[in-house]
């Protein structure tokens, strides 16, 4: 079989979110759940589909950006519907600016994507217009200067001011101004005329529950407020009891930098639970030895999508036709750090520079040197240094200095069966700065 390049460098796109119900995307999902530490996914799902489908649940997914959350969230997606819920799934980045956001947005978020999802839905249930929420929207919409026809789907009305406000500081705080004394008012809207006449209707219709997923989260800057506080902890920590009362299933993603926050008691009383976290894919043990699972199902996520149709059992027996030798594939694997969406985008881009099969070892180590020397640039001799302990001992702990490592991914999160370790991003195993 004649390995077709073109296909394969897009079958790469690490910007891609593989959605598992699709028939394309199943066939390049490759399940690590055995070497993450457990399966995170079954369990957000049977806390909802076995032990409270009635009753509201809500939940924290956290991880390192491009670690596969999204890919996994959509999986979470398909079983909960599978299993007779209705899911309302959204990336609220597309509503949210990520360096700025309050309650009110988020809430504001919410009710205009569970409302979009029951629009096509509306002649089988017929839920009653939400009165109070429009009232609520109009006033906004005036605040903002944004035109809305009532005529038309109340959702475009949202997507509109969220669209202008997005781009507005000034509106922003405007838009705030007026929610914020308004948010008990907004919570009991939403629940009243969206979730609980959506749930009555949804049930009567053979449908168990609505599930929420808003992902996306974890992307909040963690910047800090005007007043000194930083923007994770105020959103999930401050305010986090307003968002736990919404009167459906939510799962939220949280900033990972969060877990690492004098305020994690805080934020686990806030919502009853614990984070979930998605670690990386260990390449590598935490005794520097190969793990050997984790390179074994990092291989075949990259052979998948080289042969897709091939049996997983005879990929390996086609590594030829992608890499000049073995070692080279061993290479990509270990420089990228179990980092899912770092192997393919080093994989993209070999590709695009070589533009030629089979890849080559050299074409490889350019790539890694230019993605070293970019990272190396932001990393301050103090950092090298906090680098540096991470490699020795495997541990970071909550000092701001290494909240900054985290966020930045220069440091990466694993978990084995003695619990969670840590490791430098391999990418910066070989800088100067590290070895002085």
């Amino acid at each position: 079989m004649k390995l077709d390049l073109q296909k394969f460098y897009q079958a790469c796109n690490p910007s891609k979110t593989l959605a598992v119900e699709n028939a394309e995307d199943q066939q390049y999902y490759i399940d690590f759940a055995s070497v993450r530490g457990g399966r995170i996914i079954e369990e957000l799902r049977d806390n909802i589909t076995f032990f409270s489908p009635d009753e509201p649940t809500c939940e924290l997914f956290t991880g390192h950006i491009g670690c596969g959350k999204s890919t996994e969230l959509l999986r979470l997606k398909a079983e909960l519907e599978q299993a007779g819920f209705h899911v309302v799934y959204f990336e609220s980045s597309q509503d949210l600016e990520m360096s700025d956001v309050d309650i009110g947005d988020i809430l504001l978020a919410i009710a205009r994507r569970v409302a979009e999802s029951l629009d096509s839905l509306e002649k089988q249930l017929k839920i009653p217009e939400p009165k109070g929420l429009r009232k609520i929207i109009e006033g906004a919409a005036k605040l903002v200067q944004v035109e809305i026809e009532w005529s038309a789907e109340f959702t475009l009305g949202i997507g509109k001011i969220t669209a202008k406000v997005k781009n507005s500081p000034e509106l922003r705080n405007k838009l705030r101004e007026y929610l914020g004394p308004r948010t008990k008012s907004i919570l009991d809207v939403i629940n009243e005329e969206l979730i609980e006449s959506a749930t009555d209707k949804l049930k009567q219709h053979n449908k168990k529950g609505l599930v929420v997923i808003v992902d996306n989260l974890d992307r909040l800057d963690i910047s800090q407020k005007p007043w000194g506080r930083p923007q994770p902890e105020y959103i999930f920590v401050d305010r986090g009891e307003q968002l736990r009362q919404l009167k459906c299933h939510v799962v939220y993603t949280i900033p990972l930098s969060l877990r690492f926050s004098n305020d994690i008691e805080r934020l686990t009383q806030r919502f009853m639970v614990d984070p979930k976290v998605l670690p990386m894919v260990p390449a590598q043990q935490r005794n520097g030895f190969i793990c050997e699972e984790g390179m074994y199902l990092l291989k075949q996520m990259v052979l998948a999508r080289a042969f897709p149709y091939v049996p997983e059992t005879e990929r390996l027996n086609l590594i030829s036709q992608i890499f000049d030798q073995p070692q080279t594939f061993e290479r990509l694997c270990l420089v990228s750090g179990g980092h899912v969406r770092e192997l393919l985008r080093l994989l993209y881009d070999w590709i695009k520079k070589q533009r030629k099969l089979p890849l080559e070892r050299e074409i490889l180590e350019s790539v890694v040197r230019y993605r070293c020397n970019q990272m190396a640039l932001a990393i301050t001799d103090d950092e090298w240094e906090l680098l540096r302990q991470v490699a020795k001992n495997h541990r970071v702990n909550g000092d701001e200095g290494y909240r900054s490592l985290i966020h930045s991914r220069f440091v990466y999160e694993y978990c084995d069966r003695n619990g969670f370790w840590f490791g430098i991003n391999p990418m910066l195993a070989e800088a100067p700065g590290l070895k002085l």
